[in-house]
Formats: C-alpha cells, sequence, structure tokens
C-alpha cells in the first residue's frame, strides 16, 4: 500500500515541493498557453509581483522553466520563462487537474476549456492503462512498495 512508502521517499512529496501551491499551478498553465513575459503573467494572473518573483525563481531552481533575456527597441533587459523538458511533461497533470476540476468542482457554465488533438481534432482526455494495454479503473490500481 502507498501509506507503507515512507514519506520521506514519496514522490508525491517530492512534485509537491514544486508544485504545492495554487500560484504555481496557475504559472505553469499559463505558461503552457503562451504567456511567457513577467509583466504578463502578473497581469493575466492577478498575482502580486513578489508572489510571481518567488514562484517563478522556484520553478526554475526546479528545472521546470528557464528565465531567458530579452529586450524590446528602446527598453531595457527583461525575462520571460519557458518550459524545460520536465516542465513539458507537467502537461498529463494539469490536464488531470481539469478533468478533476470538471467532474468535481464544475463552473455552472460548464467547462470553460476543452483540449483537443491538432492532428485530427478529436478530444484529448486521460485515462489510466496498464504495459498490456488494459484501461486500469481506479478501483483496480494497486500501490505496491519497492
Amino acid at each position: 500500500m502507498l501509506g507503507e512508502v515512507d514519506s520521506a521517499r514519496c514522490s508525491i512529496a517530492r512534485a509537491t515541493e514544486v508544485l504545492g501551491d495554487r500560484w504555481t499551478v496557475l504559472i505553469l498553465r499559463d505558461l503552457f498557453n503562451g504567456i511567457r513575459r513577467f509583466d504578463e503573467l502578473a497581469s493575466h494572473l492577478g498575482v502580486a509581483r513578489n508572489v510571481l518573483t518567488r514562484r517563478l525563481a522556484g520553478l526554475v531552481d526546479a528545472g521546470v522553466a528557464v528565465r531567458t533575456p530579452y529586450r524590446e527597441p528602446g527598453s531595457r533587459e527583461r525575462h520571460e520563462y519557458r518550459l524545460t523538458a520536465a516542465g513539458r511533461d507537467l502537461r498529463p497533470v494539469l490536464l488531470a487537474l481539469v478533468a478533476w476540476g470538471d467532474a468535481h468542482r464544475p463552473d455552472p457554465q460548464g467547462p470553460p476549456v476543452r483540449f483537443e488533438h491538432d492532428g485530427c481534432g478529436g478530444r484529448v482526455g486521460l485515462e489510466l492503462r496498464c504495459s498490456h494495454g488494459h484501461e486500469v479503473p481506479p478501483r483496480e490500481l494497486l500501490s505496491i512498495p519497492q
């Protein structure tokens, strides 16, 4: 059982050290949606600049994002943030949060966004599958300590 795993070794505990607050997850959402510049993130999120600075620094320190300088003509150097491979690998995590939120905390007007495959237009969702290709209902998922 997962409860038998030492919390110091727990993968969930290590992941939430990076992702464990609302602002960090919302910053990731915006980075996935192409909002990369500090001022744009601050404006879109409505987050205090000092909070945004700390959360972005945490994402950079964790290797989830990189800070890249840019300069608009006539302006001082500023920075934008881009996801690393580790950051891009968080997409299914965010999709799982969307699915959970839509199912258990729905907006009265319906889901605010849906995800489609750019190649064919099919809807994208998450599912659990074993290595043999079977869909695994959550009640059939076993956690086996290593």
